[in-house]
Formats: C-alpha cells, structure tokens, sequence
C-alpha cells in the first residue's frame, strides 16, 4: 500500500468518526432541551413526562399569589421575593428565587385550581421557602383603581368577604402542606392601603385586622408556617411606602417586609 493509500484510509476514518460524533452529540442535545439536566439522571424508562424533583435547599424561595408576590409597583422590580433572597445571600446562605407565581389581580378563588396544576406543584417543590400573598384584590375587590374609577368596597362587603375568604384560605393552606410539606410557608399578612382615607380607615382597618386573626388561626395549625405582619409598617406610613397606584408597596415598601422575612426565618 502506498503512502497516498494510507492518507486516504486514515481522512476516511476520522470523517467517519466525525460523523458519528455529531450525531451522538445531536441526539444528546434534543434529549438536554426536553429533559432537564438535573433531572436526566432520575428519568427511567416509561416516566413519560413525569420528572422527579431535586431535593429543595433550605432558603431556595418560590413566591406566590397576587401583585404583591409579583412585585407589582416596585420600579427597580424585585419585590419582596428577590429582596429576600438578596438579603439571605448577603448573610452567606445560599439562596436562589427559584419561580415567582404571582399574578395581577389573583383572588383565593382563582389561586385554588392553579395549586391543582403540575406546573406549579413542580415549582413550590423546588422550594425551601413558599412566601404567599394572596387576600388582598378579595378584601378590597376593585379598590386598586379607585383613582380612576371612584369605587371602594362598603364596609358590609368588606366583612362578607372575610368570611368567604376564611375557607378558601384554608384549603389554600392545605394544599400548599401538601404538595411541599418540608418548606418553610411564609404568610404576608395584609394592610390597609386606604387608610388616609376618611370612609375606609375605620371599616378598612377592622376588615384587615379580622382577616389576619383568621389567617394565624389558620396557620398556627400546621408546623414551619410563618405569618408576617405588615400592618404596622405601613399604616403610619402610607406615603413613604405605598407606590403612586395608591394600592401597592413601592421599593422601599417591598424593603421593609423581606427584612421582616428574613428576620422572621431567622428565628425558627
């Protein structure tokens, strides 16, 4: 065999084994974009869809529930769930927002079937901390725009509400336990946003005040649950917290109750 031959026979094989590399490495990439990297190793044959879950870390947080658990009015948009974990981290745990589940405008009924979703399951799963808002848009239905609209909740139906609430707040509860029964579940407690109002300061803060009461009754019966109150900080202080909508935190606002997170984490 001459030496011309053997050039030959040799560019052969490796375009051979080219060839075959990129289809291994083709195959390999469809599989890493349908099947998670972290999951791959747990997928057996027959799973379908089913993926199993990593195990949480302690201070991996999934936020959930209404505007306030998005991060509505906060313009550097963080909110209260990426402000936590920016403060864990500063304190050296190792910490990561691993979803946010908030949507404008959820109500507790509308919150009920999203827990039934495998989605959302997959999320609060992944999470070491579950931080919750929700009540509000049911509380003072409609009163984010009462600015341009005129309209505030009367006081009778601000109490009808609370009692409605109540119950879909428990089987909120209930399904939060049990689709993640190892996290810690952090309750942000509600506060008067119409408070420098004449006709809502009174009917608003006895509303609010009731369904917070509910909402510890309702968590103190379940272990690793956490209620934040928030009431206080911003009743007195509505102009240096609240953003220009009248209804949400603004930074500064989101600010305040993360570092009552934290401190509230740090003592369990």
């Amino acid at each position: 065999m001459n030496k011309s031959s053997r050039i030959w026979r040799v560019t052969g094989l490796l375009s051979a084994v080219s060839t075959l590399l990129l289809i291994v490495g083709f195959i390999y990439a469809v599989y890493d974009m349908t099947v998670p990297a972290s999951q791959a190793s747990k997928v057996k044959p027959g799973d379908g869809a089913q993926l199993s879950v990593t195990a949480a870390s302690p201070y991996d947080i999934t936020a959930i529930g209404d505007s306030l658990a998005k991060g509505t009015g906060d313009d550097t948009g963080n909110g209260f769930a990426r402000k936590t974990v920016q403060l864990l981290t500063k304190q050296g745990k190792e910490s990561k927002l691993v979803n946010n589940l908030g949507i404008n405008g959820l109500t507790t009924k509308a919150l009920l079937p999203m827990l039934d979703e495998s989605g959302v399951q997959y999320g609060l799963k992944q999470a070491g901390i579950i931080i919750l808002s929700i009540g509000g848009n049911d509380l003072f239905a409609g009163a984010q725009s009462y600015q341009s609209s005129g309209e505030l909740p009367t006081e009778a139906e601000m109490d009808a509400a609370v009692k409605t609430l109540g119950e879909n707040f428990k089987k909120i509860v209930s399904k939060l336990k049990k689709i993640n029964p190892d996290a810690q579940l952090v309750y942000v407690g509600l506060y008067n946003p119409f408070a420098d109002l004449k006709d809502m300061k009174e009917a608003g803060d006895r509303a609010v005040a009731n369904w917070n009461l509910n909402v510890l009754d309702t968590m103190n019966q379940y272990p690793g649950t956490i209620v934040i109150p928030t009431y206080d900080l911003f009743t007195s202080n509505l102009g240096r917290y609240l953003s220009g909508d009248h209804f949400h935190p603004n930074s500064d606002g989101y600010q305040m109750i993360a570092d009552r997170i934290v401190q509230s984490i740090a003592l369990i």
